[in-house]
């Protein structure tokens, strides 16, 4: 799981950012507001736990922009604000946690455990994205109705692309997925796997729904027509 730390107080985001490394998550930090903007716009998080006091651009603002370009993504405030009316704004604009300052390391790894497994309950049932439907228990996936006869690795590549629709996923960003199931892959293994998973999919839709943004990585549209 991947997570950004927001945080201007560079001695608590590295120690935050620390502890959640101890944990088995990847973590990255920014200490200010305009370079969380670049990352968040150009890069894949699965958890943001984002300051609203920030040099550049304020946290609330941050936060509208995540919900508005990845509503998927989970956000957890942290916020020496802890009047009711700050708390009720926060939640208001999408947060799905907020942390008052200061506060113990156990009790944020507990709500980082807590939204992340949220997320992961979004896979428990099969899953669909226009004509796409995966079956994340049985590892399975259709389109149009037919099967496709895919590996266990094009599945998991392909699953990350349906948690992220519409969103363009940098290829570092999927070297980084694939390597916490298998930590042999490399730059070219992955871009092996996607070309073999494209052409599956050209196969079946007779168009490729993956598509290459240069410079920048991959995205994914599917339409119920596809």
């Amino acid at each position: 799981m991947n997570i950004l730390v927001v945080e201007d107080e560079a001695e608590l985001c590295d120690s935050i950012a620390e502890d959640l490394t101890l944990e088995g998550y990847t973590v990255s930090t920014c200490y200010h507001g305009a370079d969380a903007y670049n990352r968040i716009k150009n890069e894949s998080y699965h958890l943001v736990i984002l300051d609203l006091n920030l040099p550049g651009m304020d946290g609330l603002d941050l936060l509208q922009l995540i919900r508005i370009e990845h509503p998927e993504w989970k956000v957890l405030i942290l916020s020496a604000r802890s009047h009711s009316s700050d708390k009720i704004l926060g939640l208001d604009l999408g947060a799905n946690d907020y942390l008052t300052k200061p506060f113990s390391l156990r009790e944020l790894e507990a709500r980082v455990r807590c939204l992340l497994r949220r997320l992961s309950n979004q896979w428990d049932s099969s899953v669909r994205l226009g004509c796409l439907c995966l079956d994340p228990l049985l590892h399975k996936v259709t389109a149009r109705g037919q099967p496709l006869d895919l590996t266990p690795a094009e599945v998991h590549l392909l699953a990350y692309f349906m948690l992220h629709p519409g969103q363009i996923i940098p290829a570092e960003t999927l070297l980084t997925h694939m390597q916490k199931q298998d930590r042999s892959f490399s730059s070219r293994g992955v871009h092996t796997l996607l070309s073999a998973l494209r052409k599956k999919l050209r196969q079946t839709l007779e168009h490729d729904p993956i598509h290459t943004k240069l410079g920048r990585g991959y995205l994914l549209e599917v339409n119920h027509a596809s």
